[in-house]
């Protein structure tokens, strides 16, 4: 059938095949690369319901459990944990903390959930002002209980 075709016919129907496969590789490579860079969210009652992956990148958030925050005195290793009112979750960080990190603020951390349950955070994120949280956190906060982020001094819950 191809043959018994007119050539001008015959070359855009080659050079529509070639651009629709062409076009259809590069979204398929720009997929991929973009799945890498996905990060999931999840709130510290997902990892005490067990339904966080182990190893694989994700986001966790919540406020910063008062009185939990332990720095080490020969390098830049932080251990703390975060909250949202029903559960806690182990954080283990090694770098510069934000200047805005403190004790009952909101935090989002950035990193993979080791099968000791400690969570190993790659980046912290502290919120930038009084009024502002996460839009993770506060949605993660939303529900029958009502976490309070001490330095805040404001629930965050549906109440936002």
């Amino acid at each position: 059938m191809i043959e018994s075709m007119h050539p001008v016919r015959k070359q855009r129907l080659i050079l529509v095949l070639l651009l629709v496969t062409l076009s259809s590789a590069a979204i398929a490579l720009i997929t991929y690369a973009l799945r890498q860079n996905i990060d999931f969210f999840y709130p510290p009652s997902k990892f005490a319901a067990e339904e966080v992956p182990h190893n694989v990148r994700v986001r966790a958030g919540g406020c910063v459990v008062p009185g939990s925050v332990f720095r080490s005195e020969e390098s830049l290793a932080v251990r703390f944990s975060i909250t949202d009112g029903v559960a806690q979750v182990p954080v283990k960080y090694t770098g510069i903390l934000p200047d805005l990190f403190a004790e009952g603020e909101a935090a989002v951390v950035t990193g993979k959930l080791q099968s000791s349950g400690v969570f190993e955070a790659e980046q912290v994120l502290a919120k930038h002002d009084e009024t502002y949280t996460p839009p993770e956190v506060q949605e993660a906060m939303v529900g029958d209980h009502t976490a309070t982020c001490q330095g805040a001094g404001k629930a965050m819950a549906s109440d936002y």
